[in-house]
């Protein structure tokens, strides 16, 4: 069964003359990486939050470890997403008022399965920011208000890997990170989701990281026939 199966998939945002994202198909299995490229504004943003049940999707369009994520109200969307998707926003989206640390830590306090599948949650999250080259004393003490764009980039990414999701859906991740950074970070995310067999979807335009992924595929490929 794949991890991430998506068929038929069509959205439009409401008022747009056309869809915004066509999607034929694509599948994505336990523990395997794809990197999916494009320019800025072809969809890639809209399809992670198809993905993620962020948006609404018509039923049977998009399967998360074999659940129908359109036929899940938004409650149980949402907690569905808390158990099963680490999420990397473009924007990062950290709590600015919560140290480092607690970010990291924030998706084993709204999910039990996450938080049993981390053990240790701080012990975790610690070895998580010091295998990205942070500092762990300094983040449990910095709140995410008082960090850099790098070291925020960053901490998103621990926090989507923490407990072990079935998926992460990572949008433009390395962003603010030089090429040091972007090969060690690299190393830790491909690491860490292979151990667990998490799936990977890797979403930028940044065409020198491809050679990392299993698979790469072109966006405005996808509404021609679909990849799988």
């Amino acid at each position: 069964m794949p991890m991430l199966r998506i068929e038929g998939l069509d959205h439009r945002w409401t008022g747009a003359r056309q869809d915004t994202i066509r999607v034929g198909a694509l599948a994505l299995g336990a523990g395997e990486n794809l990197f999916l490229h494009g320019p800025s504004g072809c969809g890639k943003s809209t399809l992670i939050s198809a993905i993620a049940g962020v948006i609404d999707v018509a039923e049977g369009a998009v399967c998360v470890a074999g659940r129908d994520i359109g036929s899940l109200g938004s409650g149980a969307r949402d907690r569905f997403r808390a158990d099963h998707i680490g999420l990397v926003f473009q924007m990062f989206n950290l709590v600015p008022w919560l140290t480092g640390i607690e970010n990291v830590i924030l998706p084993c306090t709204f999910s039990r399965r996450r938080r049993r599948r981390a053990g240790n949650p701080e012990a975790v999250a610690r070895r998580l920011l010091g295998d990205l080259g942070l500092d762990p004393d300094e983040l449990g003490r910095k709140t995410a208000g008082d960090l850099s764009v790098g070291q925020q980039q960053r901490v998103a990414v621990a926090r989507a890997l923490i407990g072990t999701p079935d998926l992460i859906l990572a949008d433009e991740p390395t962003s603010a990170l030089d090429a040091d950074a972007k090969t060690a970070f690299l190393d830790v995310l491909m690491r860490d989701c292979k151990a667990a067999n998490t799936a990977l979807l890797f979403v930028s335009h940044d065409r020198g990281l491809e050679g990392h992924f299993d698979r790469s595929v072109d966006f405005r490929d996808l509404d021609r026939g679909g990849t799988r």
